[in-house]
Formats: structure tokens, C-alpha cells, sequence
């Protein structure tokens, strides 16, 4: 018997993720704040930002979450992270008490440095055991197209991380499990503010030696901060750790690798993110990261100078050139 899958969220990320349900053999649903997004994609049968994507009439198309989630085993929620909370507050009471919650959205709430499931675990007063992370390597415009991705389902049961595995297992899509879902998650968070880092080094015309440097330091921090809050080392060197990073800080569906690069070709911050005309969110990462390594007493150079770019509005080529006349330390 198909299980009941409802995603919360219509984005790109979203509705990919519906189209892989779907061809997991799922019964989904899809749940949207916008009743003109809905009247869109079911008249086009598509989303402006998947281009090759046809989604299916088998998908039906929700404005009311209470109906959304009504009788769902699973509910996948993959909305930007400053939303996520709101969200997830208008779903309590209304989820059954065994459906499995699945966050497919990366960030760290500023205001109390939790993560996308310590949030979910909060608000649905749910045990951390009935929450799963999803990440990896992983841009919504391949996996909508079904090109070969491999990502992680992340949960402190394994258990309960295997039982989404099987979930959304299809020919093209190849699911590992990891018990470190805090790992995972400051993965998934920071690889994007790193992205951006390597974005402005290439908007100044700087070549690949940097963006090396700046991929394989930026594991080194990342680790620093992982441990320092007690995850599991081998995460970072993993496919939610340098495999996400690899693919965000490299590839041309990069938001983030794409606003870095309009920022160190000279665009102010606010026509950056217009240029890129889509949620950038590793803007909203990039304090939560300080926060958290100022109070584990962990340096994090490339986080520090991309908020100088960001939020200081500090010349881009004088960041970068800072942080090569650092004095070295042994890698």
C-alpha cells in the first residue's frame, strides 16, 4: 500500500521532491500559502524555475495545510528557513501523532541557534526519534530532470533514518543514512555561506587554486565547529559535508555561489539578491555560524569575511586579500 507523503513548500526544492515521491511509488501531496502558485502549476503543469520538469496530475495541490497533512504518514517540510518556524506552528494539533517529520530546509535559526529539527522537535512537541533531516548534494533543477544524486536521511534512530530511506529510494536517487543529524545539519547550514565565499572569489577573477583553498579551509572550519559541538567527524568529510559544499560552491544553479560572484564583481548586496531573484539562504546562515563558533570558542576566517562583505560592506577584494596574508598555521 503506498504511504501518504505531504511536502510543505511549492519552491523548486519542493516540488522536486514531490516528483521523487511520486516516483517512489508515494501518494503525495503538496501544500503552498499561495493559491495562485497552485492555479499555475496545475494549468501548466510546471514551475517557472524547473524548466523540463511536467508535474503530474497525481500530485494534488493543497492552500489548506489542516487538509494537507490530514491522514499523511510522513510530512516533509521544505520551505526557506526563516519560515520554517511559522510554518511548522500553523501544523500543530493537526498532524497524526505517529507521521514522521522530514526537514528538507537548511539553516540555523539566529535568535536561539537551533536547527531546522530542534525547531520542528519544539514546536510539534515531538520526539527528536520521529525527525528526519534530509541533505546531501542535491540541486532541485537534476533531481527534477531524475539525473543520479545520492543524498543522506539523517535521524538519531536509525531506524526511523532507514524507514525514509526506503521511503524515497527510486533508480536515480541512492540514500545513505547517518545517526548525526546535528552534524548533518551545521553541514547543510554553513556549506552555503562558504559557497558564497567561493563566489566572490571568482567575481574578482580569482581562478581555481583559490576556490580549492577556499572549499578544502572551509571543511577545516566546519569540522572545528562540528566537533566543538560534539559530531561525528567523519559527517564533514561525507557527502552532507564536502560533497554539499563541492556542489554549492561550484555549480551554476548555485544561488549562493551565484550571489558571492555578483557581490566580488561589484553589485551591492540588495541588487545581488535581486539578480538572483530567488531566496539566498546562506544570508541567513551567516550570523547563526558566528554565533555558534563564538560560543564554542572556534575561528571560522571565511565565515568572518563573508559577513564583512555582506553585513559591513566591506570591500570584497580587501576580504579576500585578508584572508591569504593570515599568517598560516599547520593545516
Amino acid at each position: 500500500m503506498a504511504k501518504n507523503i505531504t511536502i510543505i513548500g511549492s519552491g523548486t526544492w519542493g516540488v522536486a521532491l514531490a516528483n521523487l515521491a511520486l516516483d517512489a511509488g508515494c501518494s503525495v501531496r503538496v501544500w503552498s500559502h499561495s493559491t495562485q502558485e497552485i492555479e499555475y502549476i496545475k494549468e501548466n503543469h510546471s514551475i517557472p524555475n524547473l524548466k523540463g520538469l511536467i508535474v503530474s496530475d497525481a500530485i494534488l495541490f493543497y492552500s489548506d495545510i489542516g487538509e494537507a497533512v490530514k491522514d499523511a504518514d510522513y510530512v516533509l517540510v521544505a520551505v526557506a528557513s526563516q519560515y520554517l518556524r511559522t510554518t511548522v506552528t500553523s501544523m500543530k494539533g493537526l498532524i497524526r501523532e505517529d507521521a514522521i517529520v522530514i526537514t528538507a530546509t537548511k539553516g540555523i535559526e539566529e535568535s536561539t541557534l537551533m536547527t531546522m529539527s530542534d525547531i520542528i522537535s519544539e514546536v510539534l512537541e515531538i520526539g527528536e526519534n520521529r525527525v528526519v533531516a534530509l541533505s546531501g548534494p542535491s540541486h532541485a533543477e537534476e533531481v527534477a530532470l531524475r539525473m543520479p544524486t545520492c543524498i543522506v536521511s539523517s535521524c538519531v534512530d536509525e531506524r526511523v533514518a532507514k524507514d525514509v530511506q526506503a521511503l524515497l529510494r527510486t533508480p536515480y536517487m541512492r540514500i545513505y543514512t547517518n545517526v548525526d543529524i546535528k552534524g548533518v545539519e551545521l553541514c547543510g547550514a554553513i556549506k552555503n555561506v562558504l559557497a558564497m565565499a567561493c563566489g566572490i572569489s571568482s567575481g574578482l577573477g580569482y581562478g581555481d587554486n583559490a576556490k580549492a583553498a577556499i572549499i578544502t579551509r572551509g571543511i577545516a572550519e566546519l569540522s572545528r565547529l562540528g566537533r566543538a559541538c560534539g559530531c561525528l567527524e567523519d559527517t564533514f568529510s561525507g557527502l552532507t559535508g564536502i560533497g554539499d559544499l563541492i556542489v554549492t560552491a561550484t555549480s551554476v544553479h548555485s544561488r549562493n555561489n551565484k550571489f558571492g560572484r555578483l557581490l566580488g564583481e561589484g553589485y551591492t548586496v540588495e541588487d545581488a539578491l535581486k539578480e538572483v531573484g530567488m531566496v539566498v539562504e546562506g544570508v541567513h546562515a551567516i550570523k547563526p555560524a558566528l554565533l555558534l563558533a563564538k560560543k564554542y570558542g572556534v575561528e571560522m576566517p571565511l565565515v568572518d569575511a563573508v559577513n564583512k562583505a555582506v553585513f559591513e560592506h566591506q570591500n570584497c577584494k580587501e576580504v579576500v586579500r585578508g584572508l591569504f596574508e593570515r599568517e598560516s598555521k599547520s593545516e
